[in-house]
């Protein structure tokens, strides 16, 4: 499996500036060691129909952690019909679903944070390492505006937490203003929570639309304290 140095990595962000040249970049040199990780909220909307119009055959992977919200479901089914792709669902264990939840509980995440982040790690960050550990690389939706802690995000990254894979962030410099008129010029189909002020997307009792003024992912784990909310799929040892 190919594996990156930071030297190499660094080459890369000096030659490659957009979106486009990135995800070609990914399939001229990754595909098929390469995908889209999606949790199908507006960004990933916009990234899914630029790659395909780049390869067809990108791969797409999505966690379904036993807790997404219906219109999540609906829009796979929607997104997989329009493009003729397939996408690649991941579930957590059974059986470490099953331990978690009777030890402490099945809405065991309003209780403490580290009950929380048990929760995440165990339905989301556990099936996501399984899958990474079979790719080169991964692609994300990751965006500066989104919160503080992306403000040093760029386009390449190295992945020292995922055994020196690739990360590849190719609408790190989108506002969510150009990731919305995006969507309505090419008529795109998105999650319908999008219209009811969910600006980010994850599992249904842990997210809830933002107030106005209010951070665009402000409405994860909205019951926390603190701006430095994630659920460990994109934490970097």
């Amino acid at each position: 499996m190919a594996r990156f140095t930071q030297e190499q990595v660094d080459d890369l962000n000096s030659r490659i500036k957009t979106t486009e040249d990135a995800l070609q970049w990914a399939s001229d040199n990754l595909h098929p060691k390469v995908a889209k990780a999606s949790s199908f909220g507006a960004e990933d909307a916009v990234i899914m129909d630029i790659m395909l119009k780049i390869n067809p055959k990108f791969r797409f992977f999505t966690l379904d952690t036993g807790r997404l919200p219906q219109e999540t479901y609906d829009i796979i089914d929607v997104v997989r019909k329009k493009y003729n792709i397939s996408v690649e669902i991941l579930f957590p264990d059974a059986n470490e679903v099953k331990e978690m939840v009777n030890q402490k509980g099945v809405n065991l995440f309003y209780d403490s944070v580290e009950n929380r982040k048990l929760c995440c790690e165990i339905r989301k960050v556990h099936p996501m390492n399984k899958m990474l550990a079979t790719l080169d690389g991964w692609i994300t939706g990751l965006r500066r505006d989104q919160t503080k802690i992306r403000q040093n995000i760029r386009i390449f990254q190295l992945d020292q937490g995922h055994g020196g894979i690739l990360k590849i962030n190719p609408i790190i410099d989108w506002t969510w203003e150009q990731i919305q008129e995006y969507i309505k010029k090419n008529n795109l189909p998105y999650n319908s929570l999008l219209d009811k002020g969910y600006t980010s997307i994850g599992c249904e009792p842990c997210t809830r639309p933002i107030k106005p003024g209010e951070d665009l992912r402000a409405g994860r784990w909205w019951w926390e304290q603190g701006e430095h909310k994630e659920c460990g799929l994109h934490i970097d040892p």
